[in-house]
C-alpha cells in the first residue's frame, strides 16, 4: 500500500513538472539547466540557504587554520565550488584551488571573489569530484565539499580522490544533506521528490546515506554529526556536518 502511495505522489509531481520532463526527453533540459537555471539557482536561492546555516559553517571551519601546512601556508581545494559561497569562511591568506564539474558559474564566482579578497585564488579547474588528476597527490592541507556529495556520480570514488590529494594529516570538511531516518515521513517525501528533484537540480540525490561512505573511507579521524538544518525545503533538512583527517 505504501509503495502504491509513493508511486501516486511521484506521478502527481511528474505531472506538475511535465514541461521539464518533456524538455529532458527532447535533450534540451540538461544544457539549459547547467548553463542558465542551475547557476542562477545556486547564486540566488543557495545564498539564502547559506545565510540560514551561517553559524553552522562558522563553527565547522573554526579550526581550519590548525591544519596549516609545514610551509606556513594553508593550501585548500574546494570541490563543487559553485558560486563560491564558502569563500567568506576561509582564513586570510588561504590559497584556494576551486573545482567544479559545471564550468558555467563564472559570473557568480567573480562576484564572490570581489567580496572576498582576503584569500588567494590559485586555480579554477573544470573537474568532477571522482577525477581530480589535475591536482597533485599530497598537495593540499584541506579539502572542502559542501552540498556536493549529493550530486557526484560516486561518493566513494570522490572520497578516494580527496584522500589522494590531501597530505598526511590533512583534513576534509563536509556539509551534506542526506536521507532521513528509515520509516519516517521525511524519508517518504524524499522518495516522492527524488526523481523530479534529481532531474531539476543537475543530478542532486535526496536519499543518499553519505555518512556510510565517510565511515568506509578509512580516514584516521572522523568527526560527524547528524542534524536538522534550518532550511525552508523539508526534503533537504536532514544533514551531516563535520570533518575527517587523513
Amino acid at each position: 500500500m505504501m509503495e502504491l502511495t509513493l508511486l501516486f505522489f511521484r506521478a502527481c509531481l511528474a505531472l506538475l513538472a511535465m514541461p521539464i520532463y518533456l524538455l529532458s526527453f527532447l535533450g534540451l533540459w540538461k544544457p539549459f539547466c547547467r548553463k542558465i537555471f542551475f547557476p542562477y539557482f545556486m547564486e540566488t536561492v543557495f545564498e539564502i540557504c547559506n545565510n540560514n546555516v551561517k553559524k553552522h559553517k562558522q563553527e565547522l571551519f573554526r579550526n581550519l587554520p590548525d591544519f596549516t601546512g609545514p610551509s606556513g601556508e594553508l593550501k585548500l581545494l574546494e570541490i563543487g565550488t559553485g558560486c563560491g559561497t564558502n569563500f567568506q569562511f576561509y582564513p586570510p591568506g588561504c590559497k584556494v584551488t576551486c573545482s567544479d564539474a559545471n564550468p558555467n558559474f563564472q559570473q557568480g564566482l567573480s562576484r564572490s571573489m570581489s567580496k572576498n579578497q582576503h584569500i588567494h585564488y590559485e586555480r579554477f579547474l573544470t573537474a568532477a569530484g571522482e577525477d581530480l588528476h589535475q591536482v597533485p597527490s599530497g598537495s593540499m592541507d584541506a579539502v572542502v565539499g559542501t552540498w556536493v556529495l549529493c550530486s557526484v556520480q560516486s561518493a566513494s570514488k570522490t572520497l578516494k580522490e580527496v584522500q589522494r590529494v590531501l597530505r598526511p594529516g590533512g583534513v576534509f570538511y563536509f556539509l551534506e544533506h542526506v536521507a532521513a531516518n528509515p520509516s519516517s515521513w521525511k524519508l517518504f517525501w524524499q522518495q516522492v521528490f527524488y526523481p523530479t528533484w534529481k532531474l531539476m537540480f543537475d543530478g542532486c540525490c535526496l536519499t543518499r546515506e553519505t555518512w556510510k561512505d565517510l565511515e568506509k573511507a578509512n580516514f584516521s579521524e572522523l568527526k560527524l554529526q547528524h542534524c536538522i538544518m534550518p532550511l525552508y525545503w523539508a526534503p533537504i533538512k536532514p544533514h551531516i556536518i563535520g570533518y575527517a583527517v587523513k
